[in-house]
């Protein structure tokens, strides 16, 4: 029980999809490295990955309450003194795994890191800045990964990157439309549905899905080794309706079931987009 609370507290499906975008952008870097920087540069994201999602219920403890969500320290399965101990424990081991790989990884862990904690804290209550934030999360990886094996950003990487992030962006917004009255009420998180409106909310959203959608076709067209390459392709595909599906639903519906079909739904999206960019290159 107290494994599962851990599990639960730090997101592990999280750090699961770090692990796949790391491999995936050091094997579009050109290779994977050797076992012991392999070892180090799956150990690192994955702890900071903990770090910042045990931070984050630590602060969130009331906005959660307020959104009746069921994560460890609202259901009393751990408690904010084990939030704590949780975040600078995995802190400290994220780092020092980055840093025993160069000096690059070191930097983008650390700033990472720090961002994590300023997120929690602060930057969250900001509209926009926390979204951007969450998103920016989800891309660097494949910076990271990249930087493990190679000095150099090829067109391909950033290209992902901006994918994964704007897609990233789109599906942050729909989370703070489904938890608007929580993120008002608890923290007076100014968010951007609570400045401009769900609807305006939803259209951004929408629009960002939809450049992130052409720039998944555009690395299929013209960027190896996704060029013509059906692995890629059909997950991708796959993806692309889905996270179609829901920036128009988001338009067009306003029920808490559509928003929790959503949320598992664009997740499910994410996670078939990592796995065709980590298939396409072998």
């Amino acid at each position: 029980m107290r494994l599962m609370a851990l599990l639960r507290l730090t997101r592990m499906e999280h750090s699961a999809m770090l692990v796949i975008a790391v491999l995936a952008a050091e094997m579009i870097a050109g290779r994977l490295p050797g076992a012991w920087i392999l070892i180090l540069s799956i150990v690192s994201p994955v702890f900071i990955s903990m770090s910042s999602f045990a931070v984050n219920d630590y602060f969130d403890l009331e906005v959660d309450r307020m959104n009746n969500r069921k994560r460890p320290l609202v259901t009393g399965d751990m408690k904010p003194s084990d939030a704590v101990y949780i975040t600078i424990l995995s802190m400290l081991i994220g780092l020092v795994a980055s840093a025993l790989i160069n000096w690059e990884v070191f930097v983008i862990a650390l700033v990472f890191g720090i961002l994590a904690l300023l997120y929690s804290y602060k930057l969250k209550e900001i509209a926009f800045v926390g979204n951007s934030y969450i998103a920016f999360s989800m891309a660097i990886p494949f910076i990271y990964g990249s930087y493990v094996v190679s000095s150099e950003l090829g067109n391909g990487i950033i290209l992902i990157f901006c994918m994964i992030f704007l897609s990233g962006l789109a599906r942050e917004i729909h989370g703070t439309i489904r938890d608007i009255e929580g993120d008002s009420k608890a923290r007076k998180i100014r968010s951007l549905p609570g400045i401009i409106g769900t609807m305006a909310s939803a259209a951004i959203a929408l629009l960002l899905y939809i450049i992130a959608i052409a720039i998944s076709a555009y690395i299929f067209f013209r960027v190896a080794p996704f060029k013509m390459n059906l692995v890629y392709a059909l997950p991708i595909t796959i993806t692309d309706i889905m996270l179609a599906y829901t920036g128009i639903g988001f338009l067009v519906k306003s029920d808490r079931r559509f928003y929790d079909l959503a949320r598992n739904l664009s997740l499910v999206a994410m996670g078939l987009a990592l796995i065709a960019i980590l298939l396409a290159p072998i």
